[in-house]
Order: C-alpha cells, then sequence, then structure tokens
C-alpha cells in the first residue's frame, strides 16, 4: 500500500525468449505521474488521462472503474526527436525552419515552425500515434505518418523511426530490447542512399533562386547563356552543380557529368520529368521533403578555410552541453584515448577523448561553460619531435 492518489504508471519488464507467458512478467518500477506513453492508453480507452488527473488533484473520484474500461484496438506511438541516430543518438539543437506533422496520426508536440530546440530541455519535437484495429494496420498507418511528416532546420530520428516501424523483427512483434542494437547499421542507413541526380539539380535551381514561376529576365545575359556554379552538401557529400540557363523556363544543370533538365511545366518545375517535390529553403540549406527530408547545405567558397589556416586540429563538441570538468592544460602531452574533458548533455555525461597523440596547444572553454554543437573546445597541436 504506497498511500498515493493521483495518476500513476506501474512499468513491468517481460522476458519473451520462451514466447509471451503470464509468468514471465516482472514489476519493474511505479511512477507517480503521467509518462509519455499516455496516449496510447487513451487511444485504446477513449479516456482523456489528463483530464482525470486533475479530476482526481481536485479530490474528486476516478469517473470510471477499472471494470467499466474496454480496450479498442491497438495503437502505437513514436516520439519524434532532435537527435542523431548516425551518431549514437546524440541529442541535437537548432531552428525549426519549417514543421508540419502528418494528420494521419495524432500529433502531440508544443513546438512549430521558427522554434528553437535549445539544449535546455529535452530535444522532442512531437509525439505520433496511430490507432486501428489490429496492430498491423496501426503499424501500417505509423509507416505512412512518419513519411508524411516534414521537418527541416536540425537532424532528426525521423528515417530511423521510418526505417524501425518496417522492420520484418519489428513488423512481426519479435520485439526486444536488443533489436535496435543488432540493427542499427541497418537502421541508421537506411536514409542514405545517395540521392538520384534530379534530387541535386531541384536543390541547385533553389540554392540559385530560380525555382518560383519563371519571369522573362530570369537567368538573362547579353553576350551567353549565364553559366554558374552551385556547391552543394548532403551528410558528407560535397558536389558541384554547373546551372546553365536556356530560357527562363529551361535549363541544364550537370551533376557528375550528367545533365538534367529543367522545365517549367503545368505551372510547376520537373526535372527529367521527375515533378518537383515539397521542400524548404533557408540562406544556407534546402530541404527537400522526400526519403524522411534530404538536407543539402549552399557552401560558401570564400568562407573555406583549410585546417592549416584553422590553426590545427580542434576537437569539437559533438553535441550542445554543460563543461563538466576538463582534464588537460595547455602544454600537456596527451596520447590516443586519453579524456580531454567530460560533457554534460540530457541528463547524461560524455567523454570526449583525444583522437591522436599530440600537446594541448589551446584550451578554449573553461568548466561549467554551456557550449552549442560544432563550438571549439580543444586545440590540439603534433607532439614536438
Amino acid at each position: 500500500m504506497i498511500g498515493y492518489k493521483g495518476a500513476g504508471t506501474v512499468e513491468f519488464i517481460v522476458d519473451a525468449s520462451d514466447g509471451l507467458r503470464p509468468d514471465r512478467f516482472w514489476f519493474m518500477e511505479m511512477n507517480t505521474r503521467l509518462q509519455v506513453e499516455h496516449p496510447v492508453t487513451e487511444a485504446i480507452t477513449g479516456v482523456d488521462l489528463v483530464a482525470w488527473q486533475l479530476h482526481v488533484a481536485f479530490g474528486a473520484p476516478l469517473p470510471l472503474t477499472q471494470d467499466a474500461l474496454r480496450i479498442n484496438g491497438h495503437a502505437i506511438e513514436a516520439r519524434l526527436y532532435a537527435e542523431d541516430p548516425a551518431n549514437d543518438f546524440l541529442p541535437a539543437t537548432g531552428r525549426l525552419s519549417h514543421l508540419r506533422l502528418s494528420t494521419l496520426a495524432r500529433s502531440d508536440s508544443a513546438v512549430r515552425s521558427g522554434d528553437v530546440i535549445s539544449p535546455y530541455y529535452d530535444p522532442m519535437i512531437a509525439k505520433l500515434v496511430t490507432h486501428a484495429p489490429t496492430r498491423a494496420a496501426a503499424l501500417k498507418r505509423m509507416s505512412h505518418a512518419l513519411s508524411d511528416c516534414e521537418v527541416a532546420g536540425t537532424v532528426t530520428n525521423l528515417a530511423f523511426l521510418g526505417g524501425l516501424v518496417a522492420h520484418p523483427e519489428f513488423v512481426a512483434g519479435d520485439v526486444d530490447t536488443g533489436l535496435i542494437a543488432r540493427n542499427q547499421t541497418l537502421l541508421t542507413t537506411l536514409a542514405g542512399a545517395p540521392p538520384e541526380p534530379w534530387l541535386w539539380a531541384q536543390a541547385a535551381l533553389m540554392a540559385a533562386g530560380l525555382d518560383a514561376a519563371p519571369n522573362w529576365d530570369d537567368g538573362f545575359t547579353l553576350w551567353a547563356p549565364l553559366q554558374r556554379r552551385i556547391d552543394l552538401q548532403h551528410g558528407s557529400d560535397m558536389r558541384p552543380i554547373i546551372l546553365r540557363s536556356q530560357a527562363p523556363d529551361h535549363h541544364h544543370l550537370e551533376v557528375d557529368g550528367h545533365v538534367v533538365v529543367a522545365r517549367w511545366q503545368n505551372a510547376r518545375w520537373s526535372f527529367d520529368g521527375h515533378a518537383a517535390v515539397s521542400s524548404s529553403q533557408t540562406a544556407t540549406d534546402v530541404t527537400l521533403f522526400v526519403s524522411y527530408g534530404l538536407a543539402f547545405y549552399l557552401i560558401d567558397p570564400l568562407a573555406r578555410m583549410s585546417d592549416e589556416d584553422a590553426g590545427g586540429p580542434v576537437v569539437a563538441a559533438p553535441m550542445p552541453g554543460l563543461v563538466r570538468s576538463v582534464m588537460v592544460s595547455a602544454g600537456q602531452s596527451v596520447v590516443q584515448g586519453d579524456c580531454l574533458m567530460i560533457l554534460e548533455a540530457m541528463k547524461m555525461e560524455h567523454s570526449l577523448k583525444a583522437s591522436r597523440t599530440g600537446v594541448v596547444a589551446e584550451v578554449l572553454i573553461e568548466q561549467g561553460q554551456q557550449v552549442a554543437a560544432g563550438d571549439a573546445l580543444i586545440r590540439l597541436d603534433e607532439e614536438a619531435g
């Protein structure tokens, strides 16, 4: 008897190595609050648990007893996070330049386009919940909902979630706590297939500012067709695209030797016959909403700086966080694998280690300092020999 009156969540752990059996469930913990998965219960019971929570908090009895509850169908919830699955699910930050959540699922979110995912709060963007008469139908609906979401401005786990709900083990219900670890490489590379040339071409045309309905003077030159080079980066892949304007409604874009023909037809652009996909654009990047979102970054050739010009290899923050402790000082020799500092982020401590042997040339931060992803922390020089 705990003497608690209010909403609570009881958690169990199950051993499914011998199938789901009643004697393989064990009590794990109870939390005296609703948890993030409560919409699943709401979907299959048809009750508003938040309203119940407030109801009981005012001293009223529960609106229904356990015997009066009825379970209807199956529900599944996916948490859309600003995190990088390919980088051990480290949390990410950034401004959501575009956010459109699918209408195919219930969406619980406290952010919208233009909001900033900061390092001070949990980086969850939204909870997506689907409900259907069967688990298979709920899963299929979730798959469609995930592919229908549009997010730009920060790295997310959207493609990872899409791959997970389509994974054969997950679809079959053969799920355990090791499923993601066993399949992490596959699940984190499902969206890693190189974009086709026509997608590079669309991103380049947008970066050039020629993606709107054409005007007579778009790409106008006096003596020869307009030609320009646009450098784009997608992931670690950097490519120069050569844009040659034939007419305001007709452009050629060369991608790795392949010429993509862009034409304005039926009030929209097409690229080698592919209709332009929906997109979002800022001054520095273009996101095409296909394959869970493909981000292309515009490279400014004047802003490039060689590693030598930058003063040598720099240890940068892999995520936003708080510098909990610094283990080294300027002039200290380190070897590969030495711990340089401890960074605290999202309730976890992360050890940043030296990637090579060298000498600490400069410590660029202090203990207790808040840093953003990509901030320079320590500069290493080659060890004097």
